[in-house]
Parts: C-alpha cells; structure tokens; sequence
C-alpha cells in the first residue's frame, strides 16, 4: 500500500484511463475519469462503497494511469482497453448475439437485396435489427414474391446471362438477363424499400392478389405460401406503437441494479414499430450506476446499429455520450429523459423488465463466479500453484492412426472461455499417430511466441494444462526444460479417473467430482477436445476418408465404399449412431460397433 500511497500524491488532474493491477499484476479493472486524481482517490477514501467496489479495492496492489486528451477520449481508451486485459471486475458483454439486418447498396444500378449481421460505414443502407421471432428469410422471400427484385450477388454487365428459375415463376425481373432496363428496376426496389421501412400496404394487396389467383387456378399450395406471407405482415403490423412516430428510431435501455450485481434491459424501435428486446446480466465494480450505464452503452454500440435517439434513465451521462457518438462515429445521438407520453411508458416497460431479468439472474450470476473467478481461486489452493491462473491455455492432439494430425490450444480467462484467443495447428515435423511428439511441437511453436512482438496476441499464460497423464506431462515439460520457461505453471488432466498431474509429485491429485474446480478443468478441457475434432475434420478430405475406413476391423473395399455412398464425409460416419451405421448395405451390427467404437477410441 505504500506504492499506492506515493502513487495516489502525483495523480495528474488531466483527463484519462486508470488501471488496476493485482498482487500478480493482472489487471483487475479499467474505468475513465474527468479528473484522475479525484476519481482514483476515491477508491482509497473509508467513504461508502458498494459491496463490489470493496472486494476489488481489497485485490488491488497497484494502479497505472494513462493521460487523454479529453473524457470522449478517456471513454473509447477505457473501452478498448477492457477488450483487450477482460479485466474480472469490469463490464464485458462476451457472448452478446448480433441481429440480422437486410442490406440494399441503393447506389448500385441493379440494386441485390441480403442478409448480414454485420454493420459497416459502406454507404448502404441497413433495416433491421429483426428480432423477436421475425425471420430475415421470410422478410427476403416477401419482397420476392411483392416485388420480384433479386436475392442474388450475380455481377450484371454489357453481356446478358440466361435467366434462372426466378424468373420463370416470376420471383425476379432478371435485371442480369437484360429483361428489365434500369428504370423499371429502381421502381421494383423503391417498393421494396418502402415495405422495409413499414409501409405494409401494397405488399398485402399484391399477396392478396395472388393468392386468390393461385386459389381460383387451383394451385392451392402455393396460395397456402401467399396465405403465410400475409400472416408474417399481420405479425409485422402488429408490432407497430400506434403513439410513436413512423420516423422514431430510438432503443430504450432501463438499468437496474441492487449494489451488487445489475441488469440492463434494451427494448428497440424502429419507424415506429417495436423489434423486440434484449436482457443484459452484468457482474461490476463501478463506483456509480451512471458509470455502469455508461461503459454498458460504448460496449454495445461497438458492434450494435446505432439509432438516432436512446431513450435512457435521467442518471445518464448524456452530454458525454452525446459528445462520443459525434467525435467517434460521426453520428449525431439524442440521449433523451422522458417523463411523460410514449416514450416514458416505453421506458417503464423496459425498466420492470430489467428489475424482473435482475431478480431472477442473481442466483445465475452468483453460480456463475463460482464456476468462474472462485473455481480458480479453489484451483491455486487445490494445486498450490504460486499465483492465480488468470489465464488458462489447454492443449490435445487429434487425429485417426497419424493420418491429418492436428493441435489446439483453448484459453480461459477467469474461468471463462476466451473463443477469440483459440488457436489451432496442423502438425508439421511428427510422422505417425505420436501424439507425445506432436505436443511438444505444438509447445513448442506457441512458446517461442513469448518474448516477441507476438506476445502482444499471445499474452503469457499464467496455468498450461495438458489433455492426458504423466507421460503427456512428461513430455511436455523437457519442452519447458529445453526453452527455459519459467513463470507458468504445468498440469495435465487424466480422463479416465480425472486425476490431476504436477510436476512436484509423482503421485496425482484426486480433486472431489461435485468440486466447480474440477468441473471447470473438465470444461477447458472437453473444450480443447472438441475444438481439435472440429479441425481434424475440417481438414480431412473426401479422399482420406477411404484410408481412415480401412484401418477398421471388418470393413473391406466394398463395405468402405457403401459408407462413403451412404454419408459421403467423415464428420457424417462419426456423427452417426451404430442403428443409422447397421442400416449400410453390407453393415452389419457387430460392425457398426466396431466402426463407433474405433471413431470414439481415437477421437
């Protein structure tokens, strides 16, 4: 505390970004502040905390600073930076799902119409999100049958192509087939715009239409598809706010919280029409709910469509978000306090839904830490490890009798799957089924990252564990011998007793199952397992597959050539049970068994 104590006298009074580093200088949290030295010194005042808040400022052993220029700038750094450390005690929104959008680059003279559910600064323009239960395909398939514009990415030039079926059963004009000018397009796709941007109307007449066409001609299967798509644009409309303007691109977002963990509801507008809505569970330190709110709101319009207006609680920082969205996405943003009309009732609707999502998660949350952050405190003690694994990397080898062998290496932060640190490694030097020889390459090759310019995406891990016993261990840790590695800590998990090796003892350490350290382990390393199959078959052609069959007790050229007719990829075979595999001309029972046994031996 003395360092801190000397460190707390030179804070600046400048803008900036504060980072808070454990005994083991893990960053523990990030935050922003208008005055460094107010912000930072309140977490060392005996003033009144919240419970989070006081368990962090207990694990922090010193502190860092970075100086900006402004607080807009403070609010991006303070954003990216929790990307980039996933610091325990701070907001991040790890497995939040994207939307879809439908996209239409209107600058084009032959406009094609898609899905995406990614959002760019592309100059096209994007309807959406659709969410609560509205289908982006049925969306598609609706302008088709309205107003016959094209799905497809074919290039239109000089030289027309032949028409394919849409437009034979009259789905597409052909604009690629020369069958429409550019004139009589545009009117198509100024319809089709219209219908996305909530004008239902003439899309229902047309359906109407031709369903009662379809239904006089007696081709009633496809007036039954007419009938659908009607019932999909009564759905539509039915999400319309009558009170809201057609004009009204707004999300609402209401925070709720009981001071120690919180939860954020979205609820989201567009022309007027209700999308649907989004609960956020989320586990923080921050000193204020403003400044929960705050970081929540950069977090998710990082990857969100950002609307004109967001609705929010009164305690909001509005003119610095305001300010953000101007200086950093261009974007002129009306963060709004409503207290009477539509919008206020919207804005009670997602707050009840945030207190309801909040009260029934806290136990979900509570039992996530103990899966998590406590299951890696238990571990340390369990193994007697000398720091906190933070960071965890577990590694297995897969492969079928030597043939396309490969390595993955899985990452847990805190205990909780990192998906964007994985990596994965075709081995390159081993000959055969060895998978001793082919860990120590993949080691190897992940270890020589450190100290170099890569470590930058290859941070150091604290905990390596390995997907096997001793003899895995072993050799995995002349690797370690070999390259001088010290400052990770060295494991393996054995599968059939779920023992756990270290390098200290030659006896194993026989962690209790019902333990959520044991259970987390498990999960890192079902997680390598599984990671490394999907590669291995991603990478084992069509061509091998006869080979692998052939090493297979029972299975001859004729009966390797019924399986490869029958599921066509290896991923299919090994998918499949022992009935679907006995019901192959030429299979019989015992063989099924011997063909799943052998994938769930060596796999």
């Amino acid at each position: 505390m003395d360092v801190i104590k000397e460190k707390l006298k030179l804070l600046p009074e400048n803008p900036g970004v504060y980072i808070m580093l454990d005994k083991y200088q893990n960053v523990i949290y990030v935050g922003k502040a208008r005055v460094l030295k107010n912000r930072v010194r309140q977490y060392f005042h005996n003033s009144p905390k919240p419970e989070k808040v006081m368990k962090m400022v207990e694990n922090i052993a010193n502190f860092n600073y970075i100086i900006t220029n402004t607080e807009i700038d403070a609010l991006a750094l303070e954003n990216n930076l929790i990307k980039k450390y996933k610091p325990k005690y701070n907001i991040l929104l790890k497995d939040d799902k994207t939307y879809p959008y439908i996209k239409v680059n209107l600058k084009e003279d032959f406009p094609d119409f898609s899905v995406t559910r990614k959002l760019k600064r592309d100059g096209c323009k994007y309807f959406g999100p659709y969410m609560g239960g509205i289908s982006c395909k049925e969306i598609l398939d609706t302008l088709q049958l309205s107003f016959s514009v094209r799905l497809c990415h074919t290039q239109i030039n000089s030289k027309p192509k032949r028409e394919c079926l849409n437009y034979h059963i009259k789905r597409c004009t052909a604009p690629c087939a020369h069958r429409v000018d550019k004139e009589e397009y545009s009117k198509q796709v100024k319809k089709a715009v219209a219908f996305l941007d909530g004008n239902y109307k003439e899309a229902e007449a047309l359906l109407k239409s031709k369903m009662f066409s379809a239904s006089d001609n007696e081709n009633f299967e496809l007036a039954l598809e007419y009938k659908n798509k009607l019932a999909m644009l009564t759905k539509l409309e039915a999400k319309r706010i009558t009170a809201l303007s057609n004009f009204i691109d707004a999300d609402i977002i209401a925070y709720a919280s009981n001071g120690l963990y919180s939860a954020v509801n979205i609820l989201v507008t567009r022309k007027g029409i209700m999308q649907g809505g989004n609960n956020f569970a989320l586990d923080e330190a921050h000193i204020s709910d403003a400044e929960a709110l705050t970081a929540f709101i950069v977090q998710y319009y990082s990857n969100h469509e950002i609307p004109s207006e967001i609705i929010v609680e009164d305690f909001c920082e509005k003119e610095l978000l305001e300010s953000y969205f101007k200086e950093k996405f261009n974007r002129s943003v009306e963060i709004s306090f409503v207290k009477q009309g539509v919008k206020a009732q919207l804005l009670k609707m997602a707050r009840k839904n945030a207190q309801e999502y909040l009260e029934k998660s806290i136990d979900k949350i509570k039992h996530r830490d103990d899966m998590t952050v406590n299951a890696c405190i238990r571990l340390q003690q369990l193994l007697q490890l000398e720091k906190y694994p933070r960071r965890m990397e577990c590694y297995d080898i897969s492969n079928v009798s030597g043939v396309d062998k490969v390595g993955s290496m899985v990452v847990f932060i805190d205990g909780e799957a990192d998906r964007n640190s994985y990596r994965r490694f075709k081995i390159r030097t081993v000959e055969g089924a060895n998978d001793f020889a082919s860990l120590q390459e993949v080691l190897t090759r992940r270890l020589q990252k450190l100290g170099t310019e890569e470590e930058e995406k290859f941070e150091k891990p604290d905990l390596i564990i390995i997907d096997g016993g001793k003899g895995q261990l072993s050799a995995v840790s002349e690797i370690f011998h070999n390259m001088n590695i010290e400052g990770i800590e060295l494991v393996s998990l054995a599968k059939r007793e779920e023992e756990v090796f270290t390098l200290y003892s030659d006896e194993s350490i026989k962690i209790p199952h019902r333990d959520f350290s044991l259970k987390m382990l498990q999960r890192i390393r079902d997680e390598a397992h599984r990671f490394a199959i999907t590669y291995f078959r991603n990478l084992h052609s069509k061509n091998s597959l006869s080979s692998v069959l052939s090493e297979i007790d029972g299975v001859g050229k004729a009966k390797r050539i019924a399986l490869m007719e029958r599921f066509s990829t290896l991923d299919k075979i090994m998918s499949a049970s022992v009935d679907e595999l006995a019901e192959v001309s030429g299979i019989s029972p015992r063989i099924a068994e011997n063909i799943k046994k052998y994938f769930d031996e060596n796999l």
